[in-house]
């Protein structure tokens, strides 16, 4: 891969996780409470195996859930107002708790499963 399209593909896959984020604090309380966080949750973990499965660079698990603390923890925090979007709700802690673990699980899992080793004594 050429350069542009490394910087292009990794700000995609940030871009991606932040989307990700925003989109789910907005509906993570639809339908039955837990529900829609899990969804959310398994969201975030799949994007980020499937960045590291797609670009075949294990540090690309990283990008979508760096855009996705971001974005879901910046909407979590309270304004000077006092309002909050992401809300102390049980939906609310499954998407913040849950998204936080699948997205961390997610980028680990990928250095475990993509990592390569280079043989011992390889020299490169």
């Amino acid at each position: 891969m050429t350069r542009g399209l490394t910087t292009l593909s990794c700000l995609a896959l940030f871009l991606f996780g932040a989307a990700q984020g925003v989109l789910g604090a907005f509906y993570y309380n639809s339908g039955p409470p837990p529900l829609a966080s899990l969804g959310f949750d398994l969201a975030i973990l799949a994007t980020c195996l499937l960045a590291a499965w797609g670009t075949e660079r294990p540090p690309a698990a990283f990008l979508p859930a760096l855009g996705w603390f971001i974005a879901a923890f910046v909407l979590a925090s309270g304004t000077k107002g006092g309002s909050v979007i992401v809300t102390a709700s049980s939906g609310g802690e499954w998407f913040l708790f849950g998204g936080a673990a699948c997205a961390m699980i997610g980028a680990l899992g990928a250095f475990t499963v993509w990592s390569r080793r280079k043989p011992a004594g390889s020299g490169d």
